[in-house]
C-alpha cells in the first residue's frame, strides 16, 4: 500500500472484527506517514487482542491411567472463535486430553473453565447439563440413526432437549444448508457418501449452539478431497458462527489451516505452532 505524505487518512475504528460491540469505541487515527500506519495497525492489534474473550482454560491436568502416566502437567487456553489442532503419535495422550477437557473423563489434577465455568466443580448431573448445551462433538465414526434422515438425526438433540418437532425441525434444515446439504435433508445415511454423512454428525454436534465444538479425528475415515471438504468446513463455520473447535488430527497438512497447532508428546505439549504467521 502506498501512503502520501500529503494525505490525511481517517480511520474508524467501531465494532472492529464484531468483536469490539460491547465497547463504545469511536476513534479517529490520522496516518501522514508510514511510521503511523504501523502505529494504527498496533492499536487495533492490542484492542483486538484485549477483547478476545476465552472461551476455556485448563490448567495444570495431569491423568494416570494405574502406572501409566496419560496427561503430565498439561495447560492450555483457547479463545472465542479460534481453531486449534492437536496433533501427535498415537498414546500421545490427545484424545484423553479432549475428554478431560470436554467432561467425558476426570482428571486426577488440574482445572478446566469453559466460558468461565469451573467443570469440575459441577456435580455429575451439572456437568452432563452443561456439557449437553455447551459443547458439541465429532467423532471419527458419525454415529447417526440409520432410520432417520439426515434432518430427522440433526434435530433429535433438540427433541430430547423437549424442543417441539416443527422448531427442530426448522432448525435442522437452516444447519444442513450451512453444512452444505440442503439437497439431501431426507436421504438416510445409507444413501448419502462418507463426507456427507460426517456432514450431518457437524450440523447435529451444532444444533445446540455450543460454545465449543470438540472433534476427535473428524476426518480419519475420509478420503483426503473429502478431508480437504471438512476442515474448509470448519473454516467456514468459524467465518458465519464465530465457532470455538478444537480438532484431533494426524494430518500435518490439515492442521496447518487451523490457527493454531498444539504438538503433544508422552502426555505433554511440546511445541506450538501459530498457523496464521506461517501462511
Amino acid at each position: 500500500m502506498f501512503i502520501s505524505a500529503n494525505v490525511t487518512y481517517q480511520i474508524k475504528i467501531a465494532n472492529f472484527l464484531s468483536l469490539l460491540k460491547n465497547f463504545n469505541i469511536f476513534k479517529v487515527i490520522q496516518i501522514r506517514s508510514l511510521k503511523d500506519l504501523q502505529q494504527c495497525l498496533s492499536i487495533i492489534n492490542s484492542l483486538f487482542i484485549f477483547t478476545r474473550h476465552t472461551m476455556l482454560n485448563a490448567q495444570s491436568l495431569s491423568k494416570k491411567y494405574g502406572n501409566l502416566e496419560v496427561l503430565r502437567n498439561v495447560s492450555l487456553k483457547v479463545n472465542k472463535g479460534e481453531i486449534v489442532s492437536i496433533i501427535g503419535p498415537s498414546g500421545a495422550g490427545k484424545s484423553t486430553l479432549l475428554h478431560i477437557l470436554s467432561g467425558l473423563d476426570q482428571p486426577d489434577t488440574g482445572t478446566v473453565l469453559i466460558n468461565n465455568t469451573n467443570l469440575y466443580n459441577l456435580s455429575s448431573s451439572k456437568q452432563a447439563v452443561f456439557r449437553n448445551k455447551q459443547l458439541g462433538f465429532v467423532f471419527q465414526f458419525h454415529h447417526l440413526l440409520p432410520e432417520f434422515s439426515a434432518i430427522e438425526n440433526v434435530a433429535v438433540p433438540l427433541w430430547i432437549s423437549g424442543v417441539n418437532k416443527k422448531q427442530g425441525l426448522a432448525k435442522a434444515k437452516e444447519l444442513l444448508s450451512i453444512v452444505g446439504l440442503q439437497n439431501r435433508m431426507d436421504n438416510k445415511p445409507s444413501e448419502m457418501s462418507g463426507g456427507e454423512q460426517q456432514r450431518v454428525a457437524i450440523a447435529r454436534a451444532l444444533i445446540n449452539e455450543p460454545a465449543i465444538l470438540m472433534a476427535d479425528e473428524p476426518t480419519g475415515n475420509l478420503d483426503s478431497q473429502n478431508a480437504q471438504a471438512i476442515h474448509e468446513l470448519f473454516l467456514s463455520l468459524r467465518a458465519q458462527l464465530n465457532q470455538t473447535i478444537i480438532m484431533i488430527t494426524h494430518n500435518d497438512d490439515l492442521a496447518a489451516m487451523t490457527d493454531r497447532t498444539l504438538m503433544m508428546k508422552d502426555g505433554c505439549i511440546v511445541d506450538e505452532v501459530n498457523n496464521n504467521n506461517e501462511k
